[in-house]
């Protein structure tokens, strides 16, 4: 008999059992999967979890015909002020100097931990989760969006051409760009702008750096590359009074039933 289609649910996870249904995802996709570590994984569990996890807010994308622990098919981490001033900081300070960010006056989405289930890539799954999150910022007033996204591996000359490509057509203004931290610090202009093949950058960009992008977004100054995880991390900032005519939309809709 053949498996029944997804039924979804999005919603804030308020129940211990979607906040570990959704780490259990984040172990498989960024530890198994992508090779990832961190000093908080449970790999007994096949949980992958930090100190910051207290202190979010966590979108999940579940599937009702799923087995209970295995509902969540995807998830985003969402920090907003009040949190990161609970906790000290924002998880992207870790990587990023956001300086200019934190003196614009304006209010700020920490996002971070997106994934979602290899099953339901290529779906509407996202679509659900920007949905949301649409929904979350609309709600709370948010102005500006960033957190840090990645490119699995660390060979930043595997990646010169989508990181250059990023960096010198879609590098943030002066008043909203952060910039990595010295100590990590990798530079993205690695191609001159002339020679670079925009086409093959942008199919070398993974899916949610794209949609970012292509939603009017910005990246920061400088690659950070995070050993732990195996990834070479870019910052995302994205400016909901800029953003593109299309992705607007959806954030003006009014509350979804």
């Amino acid at each position: 008999m053949p498996r029944p289609g997804p039924s979804f649910q999005l919603r804030i996870a308020t129940d211990p059992a979607d906040l570990t249904a959704a780490q259990r995802l984040r172990y498989d996709v960024f530890v198994r999967e992508l090779g990832g570590d961190g000093p908080m994984v449970d790999h007994d569990r096949g949980l992958e979890m930090d100190r910051f996890d207290p202190f979010f807010d966590h979108l999940v994308l579940v599937d009702t015909t799923r087995e209970p622990g295995r509902h969540v098919v995807g998830v985003y981490r969402l920090l907003r002020q009040e949190g990161a001033e609970k906790i000290g900081q924002f998880y992207t300070q870790d990587e990023y100097d956001i300086t200019m960010l934190l003196r614009s006056g304006r209010r700020l989405l920490e996002l971070g931990r997106s994934c979602v289930h290899p099953d339901y890539r290529g779906g509407t799954a996202l679509y659900h989760l920007w949905t949301g999150l649409a929904d979350y910022v609309r709600a709370h007033d948010i102005e500006i969006l960033f957190g840090t996204a990645s490119f699995h591996g660390t060979d930043t000359a595997r990646l010169a051409l989508p990181l250059s490509y990023l960096h010198n057509f879609h590098l943030a203004p002066p008043g909203l760009r952060t910039r990595a931290h010295a100590s990590h610090y990798e530079p993205m202009d690695l191609i001159e702008a002339t020679g670079i093949d925009r086409k093959q950058a942008v199919v070398m960009i993974p899916a949610l750096i794209k949609a970012y992008i292509r939603a009017g977004g910005w990246v920061g100054e400088g690659a950070y590359i995070d050993t732990a995880f195996n990834t070479t991390d870019i910052c995302l900032i994205l400016d909901t009074a800029t953003m593109n005519a299309k992705q607007r939309a959806l954030y003006d809709k009014g509350p979804r039933g």
